[in-house]
């Protein structure tokens, strides 16, 4: 019984386990090739950028920018939108689409880079 047991977990390997060596001779485990470095502070700039981001579009942008930017970017966890989908949907010129996204983006930096987010 001990015996198939032992045999069972032969094979297992653990995270922490040496699996090579580096360069320098060093051990690596499963854990040093798995492990990723999480930089937090990245992460939360980019959800504060996102946040003010998102106000900037309700409050700078009008309606039909706001649907525009929406539906070409995907906001509102929605597929983002080709500019002929968009104005397949919103019955306009494909042409119109871009320009009235090219302003609303031109918007949108403007305040982002007036309020030193710009990078």
């Amino acid at each position: 019984m001990n015996f198939r047991s032992k045999r069972k977990s032969a094979c297992d390997v653990y995270i922490n386990d040496p699996i090579d060596t580096d360069r320098e001779g060093n051990q690596l485990t499963l854990l040093d090739i798995m492990s990723e470095e999480e930089d937090i502070v990245g992460k939360i700039d980019l959800q504060m950028k996102a946040r003010q981001l998102r106000e900037y579009i309700d409050s700078c942008l009008d309606s039909r920018e706001q649907t525009i930017i929406a539906l070409r970017y995907g906001l509102d966890n929605r597929r983002p939108l080709t500019q002929r989908e968009v104005a397949k949907q919103l019955g306009i010129s494909r042409s119109y689409v871009s320009r009235i996204e090219k302003r609303a983006v031109g918007i949108l930096r403007d305040h982002f880079e007036a309020d030193g987010h710009g990078e």
